[in-house]
């Protein structure tokens, strides 16, 4: 179990912070070469941008603040544009840093700025939601959306550091705090099922900010990912195994115009993908079953047929796996085994879909 402030290392690259009541700890992670810093968040977010912005200034930093919108709204050209002038007005240069304080949008947002300002300044992540500190702000993916699709524009930028406080998590809605145990339970599917342990254990207390295990949890999954992404930065091969469950997901996402939170479409995802893996005999019974019972078992969806497969699949097409006309899935062959399956046929395509109906 770690402590109550646990430091995760990503490579050699930078830390993961993880602990309660640690916010005003974030001037600690920006480099002391730095003279201003811009601090991108949520404009719902004013208490915890306020102690990280104070934080910044304690530390002797001059301060720029950027409220951007919420969910999907922030990852536009437009928004990013906007940021782009601010960081020209202020003066910011390549020693200056961004920090972002949101979920999963707004790292994604402030990186993909930081990654293409100057053409790359330092940037540190300080992620409120769980989705983003075990998923959005570990690893450096960066990127904004087009009407094509989700995060078709990017950059790979890694964060100078990432700082993550639990007990910003109390103000989460429960719904939020759900779709991001998606990603936690990803990562137990793919490589750490002691995470799935810890969830059939109580369902309950695994969503909740307060419970036994959530410290656990946090620095499982964050773990998970710290590994993958420290031996493939750049997804060349093994890191297309953290994208378990989103080739279907993020085009749920995309055609149900992203009113649907990412986990809830990643959840419905990860049971299509065991489907497959099941009607390719790469897995068993058990563990086909056991997508569906731990999924459900903390409020996550694991049916969908809100839209035809075809129309799914032309998104899945520009999906970043897709290699020409090729459709790539990450599938398991056994539990913590991932693999890829490619080029799946449309029948097999259709019964998977088929039996992910309600």
């Amino acid at each position: 179990m770690p402590e109550e402030l646990d430091r995760i290392r990503v490579g050699s690259a930078y830390d993961v912070v993880v602990g309660r009541d640690v916010l005003a700890s974030a001037g600690s992670l920006v480099p002391e070469t730095a003279q201003r810093v811009l601090v991108v968040h949520s404009a719902h977010l004013v208490d915890p941008a306020l102690v990280v912005a104070d934080a910044l200034r304690d530390n002797g930093f001059e301060v720029h603040e950027a409220p951007v919108p919420d969910a999907e709204a922030a990852k536009t050209g437009d928004v990013a544009t906007h940021l782009w002038g601010q960081l020209g007005r202020a003066g910011f240069t390549r020693t200056d840093v961004v920090v972002g304080v949101g979920g999963g949008t707004v790292t994604d947002l402030a990186g993909f700025v930081a990654a293409t300002w100057l053409r790359g300044v330092p940037v540190v992540q300080v992620p409120t939601t769980l989705l983003a500190m075990v998923d959005a702000a570990v690893g450096g993916k960066t990127g904004i959306n087009t009407p094509e699709g989700k995060n078709l524009v990017g950059a790979f930028h890694s964060p100078v550091g990432v700082l993550c406080d639990v007990e910003v998590l109390a103000t989460l809605p429960r719904a939020d705090y759900v779709g991001g145990m998606a990603e936690v339970l990803k990562a137990g599917f793919i490589a750490d099922p002691v995470i799935l342990d810890l969830v059939a254990a109580d369902p309950d207390a695994a969503v909740s900010p307060d419970g036994p295990a959530t410290l656990e949890l946090i620095h499982r999954a964050v773990s998970v990912k710290a590994t993958v992404v420290s031996e493939d930065l750049r997804e060349a091969g093994l890191r297309e195994i953290l994208n378990y469950g989103h080739t279907l997901g993020h085009a749920i996402e995309q055609a149900e115009g992203y009113r649907m939170r990412h986990g809830e479409a990643v959840a419905i995802g990860m049971v299509f993908a065991a489907e497959l893996a099941h009607r390719e005999g790469l897995i068993d019974d058990a563990l086909l079953a056991r997508h569906r019972s731990v999924l459900a078992s903390v409020g996550l969806p694991t049916s969908y047929a809100a839209r035809p497969l075809d129309e799914l699949l032309v998104t899945m097409g520009r999906d970043k796996k897709t290699r020409g006309s090729t459709l790539r899935f990450v599938v398991l062959e056994g539990l913590a085994r991932p693999t890829r399956l490619v080029g799946p046929s449309h029948g097999a395509l259709a019964a998977a879909y088929a039996a992910i109906a309600p």
